[in-house]
């Protein structure tokens, strides 16, 4: 039997990669309950290949005994495409099918940053846009309140 493909779902942060992984549910039961890899293997090792423009690189391997996890990939080039693939094994099962590719763009501090600016300069302006408003008012520009002097008219 193969393990594999586990589910996988990444999200952007600042010059990393955050890879969420869900292992995949087995066939097998055991009084009725559908046993999971972790109830089976007890760990299970995974593997993950980070896709960039200048091709492949297999990271480290590491082990896991949770069916759903995280992990961070670090030290990446913001605003740079990356692809992502998890595959697994178990000391007692090397074969495997690897998840689909999955790929995002790594978040720069200056993006966020944009997008902070971009809400506090909505803000300014919009109080900016009610003082000139009301000076305009109080002026007596807009909006007059009184009718002007029989003389005027």
């Amino acid at each position: 039997a193969y393990l594999g493909p586990p589910e996988v779902n990444i999200s952007s942060c600042v010059n990393c990669i955050n890879v969420t992984i869900k292992l995949p549910t087995s066939h097998f039961r055991e009084n009725g309950k559908l046993l999971s890899l972790i109830d089976i293997y007890k760990e299970i090792d995974y593997g993950i290949t980070l896709k960039t423009l200048d091709g492949e690189h297999k990271r480290s391997r590491k082990k896991t005994t949770e069916e759903i996890f995280s992990t961070v990939i670090e030290e990446l080039y913001p605003n740079r495409n990356y692809c992502v693939s998890v595959m697994l094994t178990a000391s007692l099962n090397q074969r495997s099918i690897p998840s689909t590719w999955k790929c995002i763009t790594a978040d720069s501090v200056a993006q966020q940053d944009y997008h902070a600016v971009a809400i506090i300069g909505a803000i300014c302006f919009s109080l900016l846009l009610a003082s000139a408003v009301k000076c305009i008012h109080a002026g007596g520009y807009i909006l007059q309140d009184k009718s002007l002097p029989r003389n005027l008219v």
